[in-house]
């Protein structure tokens, strides 16, 4: 019912800075929350970032004032900028996307995100 695609996955030295992108085929309204995820090899999902349809944000503490979470209302878009990238950010990054809670999550294709020491 939700159709997500995501862009803007990289290879990136440390310092450095990406924007992910995730187009949803419903308004950000229609949703009760968006957000991102990452899955570094051999360690389990974490929770990066999400963004209700009202705005609210939150952040997981290991990307607090480097990364941040954002929408283009227009565009059906929601984004993830990345600043000061380190090593150990390095990962998988999902677009996740939620109905309600009641119902399963969708889920994007995940992009890499590769930071070079």
């Amino acid at each position: 019912q939700v159709q997500l695609v995501e862009s803007g996955g990289d290879l990136v030295q440390a310092g450095g800075s990406l924007r992910l992108s995730c187009a949803a085929s419903v308004t950000m309204f229609r949703l009760y929350a968006m957000g991102w995820y990452r899955q570094a090899p051999g360690k389990q999902r974490e929770l990066v970032a999400t963004i209700t349809g009202a705005g609210s944000t939150n952040y997981a503490d290991f990307v607090k004032g480097r990364f941040t979470i954002s929408r283009d209302n227009a565009k059906n878009t929601v984004y993830l900028q990345m600043n000061s990238l380190k090593p150990e950010d390095t990962g998988v990054y999902y677009c996740n996307a939620r109905l309600s809670p009641q119902l399963p999550d969708y889920w994007g294709q995940g992009t890499q995100v590769t930071v070079s020491s």
